[in-house]
């Protein structure tokens, strides 16, 4: 099959032709039919997360369908399409699966990192991490659901009930959980980088009632922030626009280094709490959200030799939305 490999890290990728994968027991092979491109990836390739398994297929916002089941593999049938995340693997018996959190299995293994995901025309996924995609959604338009809108939504979670959000970083995640703040009837305002009009006018399109610079001070204190940009200064900036009480919640896997910061930042019980990752009930309840909220993805379709340019789009900000490579 064809395939795009990351072979060594901070180098481009390279277009191969490889065998194609075969389902073990409790798995499902997939004809990829769209794949998202995320800023993890990016993370991944530049060597920011440690370790990743080379050579290696990026890609955890796979859409696909069902071309062959592996032994035991009897949740989904040949043909159903479904979507494939970044969490891939758990044990399953550790005290975090065991609750519910299998999202911090000191186990776990993710899509595009350890094992190999979908940059390619075939993948291999476990089952247990495979969701139904609604049939209103077409493969490209899906695709980003399946980081941007998981791991968006679970970070929108952990703010709780808030009325008035502050979101940091106005890419991919933001642009899906804007429409679920607005559909679940409360407001948002809109923080990008510097002199990035484009992102705020798309910001304001999308309903939020004031966007401007991460480094402005919005026009009323935020109830809870999103921090979605992997830039460690918007930490003490969310908190300082953040009222008593507020929540600051950052949702990325990667991000430069929080300066030091006054304790008075942090005082008058605001809280600070990142997200790891997702989980199955993440996935179950957003995938099945999202089409009642009408929500909608921007995206920019790229054939899947031309993921390098992808790649570089997103490193150099100039998407509105999500990348997605179609083989």
């Amino acid at each position: 099959m064809h395939a795009q490999l990351l072979t060594e890290i901070k180098r481009p990728l390279v277009t191969a032709e490889i065998a194609p994968p075969r389902p073990g027991p409790h798995q499902l092979l997939l004809a990829v039919k769209a794949c998202g491109v995320c800023r993890t990836d990016l993370h991944v390739a530049d060597g920011e997360l440690p370790d990743p398994k080379l050579p290696l297929v990026l890609g955890h916002e796979i859409v696909g369908t069902v071309v062959e089941r592996g032994e035991g593999a009897e949740r989904f049938s040949l043909g159903d399409r479904v979507g494939v995340p970044w969490l891939g693997w758990s044990c399953g018996e550790c005290r975090y699966c065991r609750n519910g959190r299998e999202n911090l299995c000191d186990r776990a293994r993710f899509t595009g990192y350890q094992l190999d995901g979908g940059y390619a025309e075939l993948a291999v996924a476990d089952q247990r991490y495979c969701f139904a995609i609604d049939p209103r959604y077409g493969d490209v338009e899906a695709a980003p659901l399946l980081c941007a809108g998981l791991i968006g939504y679970r970070t929108l979670r952990l703010a709780g009930d808030a009325p008035l959000i502050g979101i940091y970083g106005f890419g991919a995640a933001a642009h899906i959980i804007a429409q679920l703040i607005r559909h679940q009837g409360r407001r948002f305002f809109a923080f990008t980088r510097p002199g990035d009009d484009a992102a705020q006018a798309f910001a304001r399109r999308l309903g939020a009632e004031w966007a401007g610079d991460s480094t402005a001070s919005p026009p009323e204190p935020l109830d809870a922030a999103l921090i979605f940009a992997p830039v460690g200064a918007l930490v003490p900036a969310a908190l300082a626009a953040t009222r008593k009480g507020g929540v600051v919640v950052s949702g990325g896997i990667h991000m430069s280094d929080i300066p030091a910061f006054p304790y008075r930042l942090l005082w008058e019980e605001r809280t600070l709490r990142s997200v790891a990752n997702l989980t199955r009930r993440d996935a179950e309840e957003f995938l099945a959200l999202a089409p009642q909220a009408a929500i909608h993805t921007d995206t920019i379709a790229y054939p899947l030799a031309r993921a390098n340019a992808a790649l570089d789009d997103l490193r150099h900000g100039r998407l509105q939305g999500a990348a997605v490579l179609v083989p």
